[in-house]
């Protein structure tokens, strides 16, 4: 079919073998790829009631039809397994350049499962698979395993690249570590590195010749034209070029929807020493862009000044920026780079890793752990993520996940979090859509599956109403769905409306997609991950948020949402997708 390969590779660690198998057109027609690809063979390949850090799971890579195209947006790959950190569905996306090499080895999908008996890393291209043992790899820092792995490709064969890795901590099977590429671009949330971790799998090298027959060459040609046309005059294009997602810092700050204090505020005094005028002012930043993308929203920063003079990351991006300068209240922009290049060598979510250590703040400041712990304390919040990559001391429980450890210190009632997973740096108080994306997100407590903040705080939509929300979530729920099948950019989202995305499709499949018709396939999609999570045990109850933010109100601009608005705004998302019943049941 075009816009595919047609191929599977399925690698079995335990036995040591791997073959190929044919996707039919049929298969491809009504999933696309992406996401629905994956979550047709997870629904057929994970065993009910797995244990997602036991050698039944499966991990699953993707790229969608899109990838390795000329289509802005389209350098991005999908990673799906059981998380070990919700227990439900996890998804988590990458960009940078990897996805080009992992497009170019000539798959639809790899299937990862068993596991290995030694540290292995797999060398995967369009004519072969090789296991490789990873003995001197163990143990090395994210950075150090990339560079490891192209220096294998380069002696073995003579050529270039995409290596995915992880690091200590998803060797230590740490419940939210990550998988990460070109440095500083990560598969970041629900634990998908802890899974690899567990097969003993150290990296993945993707190459290869292959290319995807397009159905339409000229009609992308022209749509890629008319789009880069248009980009230069758009103002969400513009400001990611000039200042990244930075820019949500004083945005989030002035509305009071900026997490601080362990979510007890919705501002910062320090704002002006953590915001994008900080960052690009104290710090040499240059725009850095992924393959095939004209926004480059990335920033590659280097600190100026100080003990960290010389660091440089891709970052800090908004969510590491909320996550330890709102959370932790950690001051200065520059050790927040700190703390973020700490988590990218170490292999772990900076999202779970501020949550958790705030929350930790909270336990000490409360006499319940015996560890001194504050808020602004730099040291003190490395050295606790330090301690969670090794699994030691008090990083053993925090290791395990918000949940273990809000019960093991009894903070049940200040832990947030939604299936175990924590949000990220939109509050829910202020901005009531993101309630209900938090609540029924299917990977736990996720701003991306609709981006809903786009909208509430845009004034497309009004964020204090409730009633009637659902059904408008609903369609931007479904369009990035969309999005998710085809692997594209979310910063893309208001240049790809639904006409745009039925020329993708038929320029690169020859599909030809209605409206009614994309919607249908990405419902089917939801469906389909809803099916996954009430398998697993998903229950009504867990579409809901903590009673840490249904039960008090921000102080600074007394904004609340209590749990019935939560409730009414969930039965009305069951109604809007033909969900069943209380339980929200598809069947």
């Amino acid at each position: 079919m075009n816009g595919f390969y047609n191929r599977g590779l399925r690698i079995d660690l335990t036995t040591e073998t791997y073959e190929v198998f044919i996707i039919s057109d049929e298969l491809l027609s009504h999933t696309l790829g992406g996401k629905g690809l994956a979550t047709h063979f997870m629904l057929k390949e994970i065993p009910a009631e797995t244990d997602p850090l036991g050698p039944d799971n499966i991990v699953i890579f993707t790229t969608g039809p899109i990838t390795g195209c000329s289509v802005w947006g389209s350098s991005r790959y999908g990673v799906f397994t059981k998380s070990p950190q919700t227990n439900l569905y996890a998804e988590s996306y990458s960009g940078g350049h990897a996805p080009e090499f992992i497009d170019a080895a000539g798959y639809d999908i790899v299937i990862i499962k068993g596991r290995a008996k030694v540290p292995v890393w797999i060398d995967i291209s369009d004519t072969d698979v090789h296991i490789h043992p990873a003995h001197d790899m163990w143990g090395l820092e994210t950075y150090a395993t990339e560079d490891a792995v192209r220096a294998r490709i380069a002696d073995l064969y003579g050529e270039k690249c995409g290596p995915v890795v992880i690091g200590p901590a998803a060797e230590n099977m740490v419940r939210f570590s990550v998988i990460e590429n070109d440095y500083w671009r990560s598969a970041g949330r629900t634990g998908t590195g802890a899974v690899l971790g567990s097969k003993q799998v150290k990296a993945l090298a993707f190459r290869g010749q292959a290319r995807r027959k397009i159905a339409f060459p000229e009609l992308l040609r022209d749509f890629t034209k008319s789009i880069t046309v248009r980009s230069k005059e758009d103002k969400g294009v513009q400001g990611y070029k000039k200042v990244g997602t930075t820019g949500l810092v004083d945005l989030l700050n002035e509305v009071g929807a900026f997490p601080s204090r362990c979510w007890q505020k919705g501002r910062v005094e320090h704002r002006d020493a953590i915001n994008s005028s900080a960052l690009h002012t104290r710090c040499d930043v240059k725009p850095k862009a992924c393959a095939k993308c004209l926004m480059a929203c990335g920033r590659l920063s280097t600190v100026k000044v100080g003990p960290h003079a010389g660091l440089t990351v891709e970052g800090p991006e908004y969510e590491t920026i909320y996550a330890f300068g709102g959370l932790c209240e950690i001051r200065d922009i520059e050790d927040i780079i700190y703390l973020n290049d700490l988590c990218d060598r170490l292999g772990m979510d900076t999202i779970s890793a501020g949550n958790l250590a705030a929350l930790t703040i909270e336990a000490s400041r409360q006499g319940r752990i015996d560890l001194k712990l504050d808020y602004g304390d730099v040291e003190g919040v490395a050295e606790l993520l330090r301690d969670i990559a090794a699994v030691r001391g008090i990083g053993a429980l925090l290791a395990q996940g918000i949940r273990h450890a809000a019960q093991a210190w009894d903070m049940e009632d200040m832990a947030v979090h939604v299936k175990g997973l924590e949000p990220a740096g939109y509050d829910p108080r202020v901005l009531k859509g993101m309630a209900l994306a938090y609540a029924t997100s299917d990977r736990g407590a996720c701003h991306l599956r609709a981006t809903f903040y786009k909208p509430e705080l845009s004034g497309m939509v009004d964020p204090k109403a409730t009633k009637g929300k659902a059904a408008v979530f609903k369609i931007w729920e479904d369009r990035l769905t969309y999005f998710d099948m085809l692997i594209l950019c979310r910063f893309y989202r208001d240049m790809y409306q639904w006409n745009e995305l039925a020329t993708i499709t038929k320029a690169l499949t020859g599909l030809e997609l209605k409206e009614e018709d994309m919607i249908a396939l990405a419902s089917e999609v939801k469906d389909n991950v809803r099916r996954f999570n009430i398998r697993e045990g998903l229950q009504p109850m867990d579409d809901h948020l903590p009673v840490a933010l249904t039960t008090h109100s921000l102080p600074e601009t007394g904004n609340a949402i209590t749990s019935e608005e939560v409730k009414t705004m969930v039965s009305e998302y069951y109604h809007a997708r033909n969900w069943h019943g209380k339980n929200g049941n598809p069947d």
